[in-house]
């Protein structure tokens, strides 16, 4: 029942949007969704935490600690965005940038986009996530080009072509895995795509076309990531598209994508008996921490990095960090896409003095970006520590190249930071009350996850790296 319930709101949610979306009471009611979404999240997790993992709709479906986890996150994110995208989209009616029609869209593919991404993360079938995965992306461009200027429109181009590409290398690594399993399972080719079935029998697994299928799926889906040399698709999506869409592709599709990585991972290893996959998912996620210095996604490089690593204190470090990154990056994205409409600019470099202007705004901004260089006391240090110690013991060669590109990007980021927020303003003041009581809930989760994580959710990250270590 709770499944259905978290899989049929945000679903049922759209179906309303498409037709009611453009009504004065579309905002709150894309709120009240995202929190009927989030309240069936709940109840599964509890569910698990107390029966364990549970397999429904004839077996189409698995949910565990790993996934109910994230399942968890994406939903208290997604309803947190919606509450902060209610005043956020009002004000982009205000000058004209949205009209009626516009927020009807948006408002549809919002509950959409969601259903979508919580499909993928509890579907047991790897041909199912690959569908759900490219519904996520149909969806996300048509938010990317929600404004239908010139630069989104290109923006949304090349994030559909590029993951579009993406995309079709994961359902290659789809099919050589079917390949893989057809060969066990014979006839019966019903189950041989089924995520438990495969883990059942992984040492029987042909290990060459299991390596090939992982190296396709890694790209495919990295590309959703951002890994670099893969990423190219991310600068002009966030930029483009409404804040609340770049808060929730960044903070949570990410997560997806990088989920089904994990579940491949854990197949191919199994199959293999070798480091091949770890290799793999250590190499682009060092090279995605380095290229991406200059830049907030490099933390998607360091989770690479730390599942790459493996062991019960990596895999705990990366929870971890999933979950403070998601918090935090999607405060920021709060309180910059406010920024922005004071500054009637997507433009960075126009936007100064913040703290002027609105002191709310720019202490969140400032506060969230602390937070996601790693500073103490913010979980982001906690999980950052616990990757760089790891790395440390077991791959000392990596641990200079991972500091080294922390350092830069706290200087660049903090540097240009600074200015926004104590620079000199010429900033007005806006139509509509920002909602910024989700920019400082979520940053009080990320320090309070810096010096304390509860004992349950800490048994919760044990039990689900035990899962995927």
């Amino acid at each position: 029942m709770e499944l259905w319930l978290l899989l049929g709101i945000p679903l049922t949610g759209c179906l309303v949007l498409a037709v009611f979306g453009a009504r004065g009471w579309a905002p709150e009611a894309n709120v009240a969704f995202g929190l009927g979404t989030f309240l069936a999240s709940c109840t599964l997790t509890r569910r698990v935490i107390i029966e364990g993992p549970l397999l429904m709709g004839h077996e189409q479906f698995f949910v565990d600690p790993f996934n109910v986890f994230l399942v968890a996150l994406t939903a208290f994110v997604g309803w947190t965005t919606s509450m902060f995208s209610r005043p956020y989209m009002r004000i982009e009616e205000h000058p004209g940038r949205v009209n009626r029609q516009k927020l009807r869209l948006y408002h549809a593919m919002y509950q959409l986009f969601m259903t979508t991404m919580l499909c993928a993360l509890l579907t047991n079938n790897l041909g199912l996530l690959w569908v759900a995965m490219e519904a996520a992306t149909l969806s996300t461009v048509l938010l990317v080009s929600l404004y239908r200027t010139a630069a989104s429109i290109e923006a949304a181009w090349k994030y559909f072509i590029l993951c579009g590409v993406g995309i079709a290398q994961a359902l290659f690594g789809t099919i050589l895995l079917y390949l893989a399993a057809e060969k066990v399972f014979g006839a019966d080719g019903s189950t041989a795509l089924l995520w438990t079935h495969l883990n059942a029998v992984k040492e029987q697994l042909e290990p060459n076309v299991l390596s090939l299928a992982f190296v396709f799926l890694l790209v495919g889906y990295g590309t959703k990531v951002g890994l670099a040399p893969l990423h190219n698709w991310l600068p002009d999506a966030h930029a483009e598209g409404p804040t609340p869409i770049s808060a929730v592709l960044s903070g949570l599709l990410l997560n997806v994508a990088l989920y089904a990585v994990v579940r491949c991972k854990v197949l191919v290893e199994g199959a293999t008996h070798s480091g091949l996959a770890s290799h793999l998912m250590m190499g682009f996620g060092l090279l995605s921490v380095l290229l991406a210095a200059f830049f907030l996604w490099r933390q998607r490089g360091i989770v690479m990095l730390a599942f790459g690593m493996g062991g019960p204190v990596a895999d705990f470090a990366a929870l971890l960090h999933m979950t403070v990154h998601s918090l935090t990056k999607s405060a920021i994205f709060f309180a910059v896409g406010h920024a922005c409409q004071k500054a009637g600019t997507q433009v960075m470099d126009n936007i100064r003095g913040l703290i002027v202007i609105s002191p709310t705004v720019g202490w969140g901004l400032m506060i969230g970006t602390l937070a996601i260089l790693g500073m103490p006391p913010f979980g982001v240090f906690t999980s950052e520590f616990l990757i760089v110690t790891t790395a440390m013991r077991d791959h000392p060669w990596a641990t200079p190249i991972l500091l080294l590109a922390l350092a830069i990007a706290f200087a660049a980021i903090f540097r240009r930071v600074q200015a926004m927020v104590f620079g000199e303003t010429q900033l007005n003041a806006l139509p509509h009350s920002p909602a910024l009581v989700p920019v400082f809930a979520h940053l009080s989760l990320v320090s309070m996850l810096g010096v304390y994580i509860p004992p349950a959710l800490a048994t919760w990250y044990q039990l689900a790296a035990a899962l995927i270590g």
